[in-house]
């Protein structure tokens, strides 16, 4: 078994899927040197980082990260963008447990009931084939052995992509587009609520005013990536 194993690999090498090196004995995804090298923020254990700074006033989120900083061209970009359109579902988990890992030791995301991705429309989902923020969500899953509720939180608009939308025509697009399931189930839970790429944090707004119809809900956010400053 070993055997042929080593010759598949030979016959079809794997790839690291950062930086497209071939991965050495014992590298599973993503090679060794890009795992060191991935722009960590660090955001998890400082509650006043930029991204919780965002949401000031406006959200009352326990405490908001992102795992790496993101640049165009860059590797955590190349990640997220195989996991999204070319069906790379082990990079979400990848990502994921890596989210996991630095939730672990941070303070403010201690005690989490449950984990929430947030949903895709049912249109786009089947267009995709997955919801790429339930794949990170797996990853945050077997790192952190939480639960996830898939079902609490559903889209019940579809919306245009937000790609080349300004800041308030972000916010406009999402604003009353997510529906809580059975809220009586998160009532005084404490959740996660994850997500791929932290922007303007519109959709992530629109989703927490949709958990706090749970009474007593606390919500922290956790994303893969965020822009550098």
């Amino acid at each position: 078994m070993k055997l042929f194993k080593s010759l598949v690999n030979l016959l079809f090498p794997r790839v690291c899927a950062a930086c497209g090196n071939i991965l050495l004995e014992g590298e599973d995804s993503v090679c060794t040197t890009c795992r060191f090298l991935l722009p960590k923020t660090g955001y998890e254990n400082n509650p006043d980082n930029p991204l919780a700074q965002m949401f000031y006033g406006q959200m009352p989120f326990n405490a908001v990260m992102a795992e790496f900083f993101f640049s165009k061209t860059g590797k955590v970009q190349h990640l997220i963008h195989g996991l999204k359109y070319h069906h790379c579902r082990e990079n979400g988990i990848f990502l994921g447990q890596e989210i996991g890992k630095s939730l672990l030791k941070a303070p403010d995301y201690q005690g989490i009931d449950f984990i929430i991705p947030i949903p895709l429309h049912p249109k786009k989902e089947k267009l995709r084939g997955y919801n790429q923020s339930l794949v990170i969500a797996e990853g945050i899953h077997e790192i952190m052995n939480v639960p996830i509720a898939e079902k609490s939180l559903v889209r019940s608009v579809f919306t245009n992509t937000q790609t080349k939308k300004s800041r308030e025509e972000r916010y406009q697009n999402v604003k009353d587009i997510f529906e809580l399931k059975k809220p009586e189930q998160l009532q005084g839970k404490h959740v996660l609520l994850v997500d791929d790429v932290l922007t303007t944090g519109a959709t992530l707004m629109s989703a927490g005013k949709a958990l706090l119809h749970a009474e007593g809900i606390k919500i922290s956010v956790a994303t893969v990536a965020c822009a550098s400053n």
